[in-house]
């Protein structure tokens, strides 16, 4: 949740993530990014079976690697409700970092999932789910 003019890799920096200080982001010659394989389960979905994380690993989508230095030019957030949900466990992005931005953006609810890794929608569908639904059906401006 950047505001105009910060990306997501500078306030990564304000609470930097496990996965950030790895050596498992790795880079393509054409500048495109994936997890090491290898590591994936550990930053990604450490709560979930090992042979699912496998499939996860192997399918990746590349994300191109600027993406993430882009600076934001207005955020949603300034007009819009938002909700959190915080995957308390999660090495890809610092959970201080997410409750962070909840705060500062004033988020409608924040629900920390204690445990939950980052591909939390996979490891508490129903959590999420419920979240989602109640963000849908809420009267809030």
């Amino acid at each position: 949740m950047p505001d105009a003019g910060e990306s997501e890799a500078e306030d990564g920096k304000r609470f930097p993530s496990d996965l950030s200080k790895s050596n498992a982001i790795k880079t393509t010659p054409d500048g495109f990014t994936y997890l090491d394989p290898a590591q994936f389960r550990a930053y990604f979905a450490a709560e979930l079976p090992a042979d699912e994380t496998d499939f996860m690993a192997r399918s990746q989508v590349l994300n191109f690697g600027a993406n993430f230095k882009a600076k934001i030019t207005q955020a949603a957030w300034r007009t819009k409700p938002s909700w959190m949900l915080v995957a308390a466990s999660d090495r890809a992005i610092n959970p201080e970092l997410e409750c962070w931005y909840a705060e500062r953006v004033k988020s409608k609810k924040i629900e920390v999932a204690p445990g939950a890794c980052h591909a939390v929608y996979v490891s508490q569908p129903k959590r999420v789910a419920a979240l989602i639904e109640e963000a849908a059906t809420s009267n809030s401006d």
